[in-house]
């Protein structure tokens, strides 16, 4: 198929938004052109809706960004714009003036309120996660999908060995992404944060480097603890705890947000001679220190705490645990801190072989998964509706991310929606004691619900899983998301959620 040819349309929109003396800088996201004017009213939003190729055209206040909306062919239609202004204009060659004066734009928009604070501080965060998130959305739905389909092959039909090379080839290409997800999102946050994207890629290497990983994997008995928590390692001196980075987004987010001060510090203090060699290698080791002396205690203590919680409640009352984990679960994946609840699964299923809290823990899946699936069945926009499939599928075979980075946290209401139909399946499963003999989750695990002793588990598992999925989509598609909230998104890109870095 012969490609399309999109320079007339690049042409139009360039002058349509007021021309090339108009515009500070571009960049794209999975659907839209997200320009950066120095006079949005110079925009002629009617004209520029109604060309050939464009679905619709807004204007962000609060992100201060002129947004058109392109769909599938965003990318290249992108590489035409910035082909025909320059690549002056392109994100990654953004000038410090451009980035000064989207700041101010931002600036203008501060709350009033202590609660205004607060609200904007949260969307501010969850648009920078979901902003370094989004690039990386469709490998993480491919990558979940295999996950789930070699699940299904190797351990509900034995149609694979796990001992063979095979098992490991496909496992490998299934997990890669999310192994060293701290990498690919290092990178990403930090063209967003306006930080050097290579240095922190390297910094989110030294988190998931085998040694590091090593530490926090090794024996704990004897050692000094803070809290509770075990203080692994030392550095100079200074006992700190190491805990597991692979998986994780939170610590290379605060990584690339630190590396902008101190490597725009290192420019101005070092000179031009030793610059190109000195100011990362300087960044890296400053910005690494700050990361496992700050970010590990922190996030282990909360892990931590969580956890200990969560397992008071499965103990205590399952149905009560039920309705706590089906509303908030979901939400220690936004940032990180499940981790620390995944050893306690793994301890009960390595002891007694079944796991009640991961029992709980697979409706929420289903719940992201469901809502992402509502998305897809009301939007009227098809690149929308691709990317909320492949959310679905992959939140129906155990990985949620996708669904919840890319559809659900991102637009109007559908992961809290969502999470009224997990918070019901989760109450349902935990009221009549369901129990799971498996790591697998979600709709893909339902092997793993079979019960010797227990015949009506599995029976509990569908009850529960078909409420889930009932209340999630329906709560979603009536009161969750609309295509009017596509141009009124929260949670866009390329936002700076830590304005000091602005500088």
């Amino acid at each position: 198929m012969a490609k399309t040819d999109y320079s007339d349309l690049a042409k139009q929109i360039i002058e349509l938004v007021g021309g090339p003396s108009n515009i500070n800088k571009l960049i794209h996201c999975i659907s839209r052109l997200r320009f950066y004017l120095k006079d949005e009213t110079k925009a002629q939003t009617d004209k520029i809706s109604n060309l050939t190729g464009v679905a619709g055209a807004i204007y962000n206040a609060g992100l201060g960004q002129y947004q058109v909306v392109i769909g599938p062919a965003v990318t290249d239609v992108y590489d035409e714009v910035i082909k025909q202004l320059g690549p002056g204009f392109a994100d990654e060659a953004a000038t410090e003036e451009a980035i000064r004066e989207t700041a101010g734009q931002a600036a203008a928009q501060r709350p009033t309120s202590l609660w205004g604070w607060i609200t904007r501080g949260f969307q501010l965060l969850i648009g920078t996660i979901t902003g370094s998130m989004i690039p990386i959305i469709g490998l993480l739905a491919a990558s979940g999908i295999l996950k789930g389909f070699l699940t299904l092959f190797t351990f509900n039909l034995h149609w694979i060995d796990t001992k063979s090379t095979t098992f490991i080839i496909i496992n490998a290409m299934g997990d890669s992404a999310f192994y060293f997800l701290p990498i690919l999102v290092g990178y990403t946050a930090a063209k967003q944060l306006h930080s050097e994207p290579i240095t922190v890629a390297a910094i989110a290497g030294v988190l998931v480097h085998p040694t590091i990983a090593a530490l926090w994997a090794a024996p704990t008995k004897g050692m000094a603890t803070l809290m509770g928590i075990p203080l692994n390692a030392t550095f100079f001196g200074l006992p700190i705890h190491i805990p597991q980075y692979t998986y994780s987004i939170f610590p290379i987010i605060f990584a690339a947000w630190l590396a902008r001060p101190v490597g725009n510090w290192l420019k101005k203090v070092l000179p031009l001679s030793l610059r190109a060699i000195f100011q990362p290698l300087f960044t890296l080791f400053i910005v690494t220190s700050a990361v496992l002396v700050l970010m590990g205690p922190v996030i282990s203590l909360l892990s931590s705490a969580l956890a200990t919680g969560i397992n008071f409640l499965v103990t205590a009352n399952e149905a009560i645990a039920g309705l706590v984990i089906g509303a908030l679960y979901q939400t220690l994946v936004i940032f990180g801190l499940h981790w620390m609840i995944v050893p306690i699964v793994s301890n009960d299923i390595a002891m007694t072989g079944h796991s009640v809290l991961n029992a709980l823990i697979n409706f929420t899946m289903i719940a992201q998964g469901a809502g992402a699936l509502a998305v897809w069945a009301k939007s009227k926009r098809a690149d929308i509706k691709g990317l909320a499939l492949a959310g679905a599928l992959s939140g129906f075979a155990g990985v949620t991310e996708p669904a919840m980075y890319g559809i659900n946290l991102k637009y109007g209401h559908v992961f809290w929606t969502a999470s009224i139909g997990s918070t019901v399946g989760c109450f349902i499963a935990g009221l009549f004691h369901i129990d799971m003999f498996g790591f697998t989750g979600s709709l893909i695990g339902f092997p793993s619900f079979f019960s010797k002793t227990n015949p009506n588990n599995i029976w509990v598992f569908l009850v529960a899983s078909a409420a889930t999925l009932i209340v999630s989509f329906l709560c979603v598609y009536f009161w969750g998301f609309t295509d009017a909230d596509l141009d009124k998104v929260k949670g866009a890109q390329k936002k700076n959620v830590f304005k000091g870095a602005v500088n």
